[in-house]
C-alpha cells in the first residue's frame, strides 16, 4: 500500500491539469512543460500510488474509477494548499492572530505593556497576551512567540536579537537620605540599610567603578529583602533603604524626584536586553513588528535616560 512519503505531491497539480485540459499536450502547454515530461509525471504518479488513473486511447483520455476518486481528492488537497498559502500570505500584509509575550514583571509593566497596547491599536486583527513573571517560561511548551530576557542569556537552542541595554542605578528616597545623610563614597554605603533583591546570585555584593576604572566592591547591610523588582521599588519609595534598580524601572521616579540617584559618578554593571524566540526559518510578521516597535521605544527612552543622568 502506498504511503504519503512515497508520493511526490507536486505531481497532483500535473494530474489535475491533465484531467481538466483533456490531453497531455494541452496540459503541457498550460504547465509550460514538455509533453514527455507530463507523461513521465503521470506514469510515476500511478506507480507511486499503485493504481491506474487514466485510460489512454488514441483520441482522448478518460478517468478510471480510482482516477475519479483520486481527482476529487487531489482537487481538495490543492484547494486546501492554496487556502493555507493565502492565509500565510496575509503575514506580509497585516499582523494578525495572537502574539504571546513573556517579560520580567518590571520590564513588562513599564516597557512592554505600553508598546504592546500601541501595537494592538495599530493592528486591530492582532491579539496580545502578555505573561509577566520573574521566572523563565518554556517558549515551546508554553506557546510563547517572543520572550524578553534581561541580562546574560543562558545557552539554549533559541534565537535572539538584542533590543538594547540597561544600566543599574543606586537609588534611595529623599526621606531616607534626609534621615541618614547622603553618601559621598562607596565605603559610606556599608552601614546603611539596603533593600536586597533575593533572586539575584549575589544580592548584597556589588562592584562600583569610576570612569577611570577605579573599583570598589561593597557588601551591603541588607535590612529588607524582597523577591521581585517591583516589591524592591515599592519598599525603596517607602524609605526602607538604598536599592539598586535598573534604569528603566527607576527612570520615572528619578525624573519626578520620588527617588534620588546616589553616587552617580560610580557605575554599576549593566547588561543587555534581548528578544528571544523559538528557532524558525521565517519569523512571523507579528513578532517582527513587535520587536521593531520595542527597539524603537527603547532607543527613544535611552535618550530620555541619558538626560536624567546629566541632571542627576
Amino acid at each position: 500500500m502506498a504511503n504519503l512519503s512515497s508520493v511526490n505531491l507536486n505531481r497532483l497539480q500535473v494530474f489535475v491539469t491533465v484531467v481538466e485540459a483533456g490531453s497531455l499536450t494541452a496540459a503541457a502547454n498550460r504547465l509550460g512543460l514538455a509533453k514527455t515530461m507530463v507523461s513521465t509525471h503521470m506514469q510515476r504518479l500511478e506507480s507511486e500510488i499503485g493504481a491506474s488513473l487514466l485510460v489512454r486511447t488514441t483520441r482522448r483520455l478518460s478517468l478510471t474509477d480510482a482516477g475519479e476518486a483520486f481527482y476529487e481528492a487531489s482537487c481538495r488537497i490543492l484547494s486546501d494548499a492554496e487556502t493555507a498559502i493565502s492565509a500565510a500570505g496575509h503575514d506580509t500584509a497585516e499582523p494578525r492572530g495572537t502574539l504571546r509575550i513573556t517579560a520580567p514583571i518590571d520590564y513588562g509593566a513599564t516597557v512592554v505593556a505600553p508598546v504592546a497596547v500601541a501595537l494592538q491599536q495599530r493592528y486591530p486583527l492582532l491579539k496580545i497576551e502578555l505573561l509577566a513573571g520573574d521566572r523563565y517560561f518554556d517558549l515551546v511548551a508554553d506557546g510563547i512567540d517572543v520572550a524578553i530576557r534581561i541580562g546574560r542569556l543562558p545557552d539554549s537552542g533559541y534565537q535572539a536579537v538584542r533590543i538594547g541595554s540597561f544600566a543599574e542605578w543606586l537609588v534611595a528616597s529623599p526621606q531616607f537620605l534626609s534621615r541618614v545623610g547622603e553618601p559621598q563614597t562607596p565605603e559610606d554605603l556599608r552601614d546603611l540599610a539596603f533593600v536586597a533583591l533575593s533572586v539575584l546570585p549575589q544580592p548584597v555584593t556589588w562592584t562600583f567603578k569610576t570612569q577611570g576604572d577605579t573599583e570598589r566592591t561593597i557588601r551591603f547591610n541588607s535590612t529588607f529583602s524582597v523577591n521581585t523588582a517591583y516589591a524592591a521599588r515599592i519598599a525603596t519609595l517607602a524609605g526602607a533603604g538604598l536599592a539598586i534598580m535598573t534604569d528603566f524601572a527607576a527612570a520615572e521616579d528619578v525624573a519626578a524626584g520620588r527617588l534620588l540617584r546616589v553616587l552617580p559618578g560610580w557605575n554599576l554593571p549593566g547588561g543587555g536586553i534581548h528578544a528571544v524566540f523559538p528557532a524558525a526559518r521565517h519569523r512571523p510578521k507579528k513578532t517582527r513588528v513587535f520587536i521593531d516597535e520595542l527597539r524603537s521605544h527603547v532607543d527613544k527612552s535611552s535618550g530620555s535616560n541619558r538626560r536624567i543622568d546629566v541632571q542627576g
